[in-house]
């Protein structure tokens, strides 16, 4: 399945070697620049520091991950592996900041290629399924809600 996790955009002129590569080195970075970022911010929370958001604002996450996903997004396929962990990322820092409807657009497109990657009862894959029909819920959208927790 690695083909299919490291999926490349199909383009009339396709990418070098050379600029996937790059990319792939990019999109590593930019995650662990991102766990780290939410590290510290978890490090600052248990100190008891007040004004987490002065640190990093959850706005900023968010743009970091709009960012890296426009950026990769000229070389990926939306199943690639790297595109999946930073919409999980932004998914994530939507609930955050309880922006449900961004949750959902971003739930909605992660749900599809983590069904192709991982076998049917996988957490990951569970954990997902929860997470959208608690979204639809709270959207008021039972019928879709019911229908994503029974999955």
């Amino acid at each position: 399945q690695d083909k299919e996790k490291l999926e490349i955009r199909k383009l009339h002129d396709p990418p070098s070697a050379e600029t996937v590569r790059d990319m792939i080195k990019y999109a590593r970075n930019v995650i662990e620049e991102f766990r780290r970022a939410k590290h510290y911010k978890y490090i600052l929370y248990h100190l008891f520091i007040v004004f987490l958001d002065f640190f990093i604002p959850p706005s900023e996450l968010l743009e970091i991950c709009e960012l890296s996903l426009d950026k990769m997004g000229a070389v990926f396929e939306e199943s690639n592996v790297y595109m999946l962990h930073m919409m999980y990322q932004a998914m994530g820092v939507c609930l955050y900041v309880q922006d449900w409807e961004g949750a959902l657009r971003y739930g909605q497109k992660i749900i599809r290629p983590y069904s192709k990657h991982y076998p049917s009862y996988s957490l990951n894959v569970a954990s997902m399924w929860l997470k959208l029909g608690r979204l639809y819920m709270a959207l008021e959208n039972r019928p879709a809600g019911v229908k994503a927790l029974k999955r």
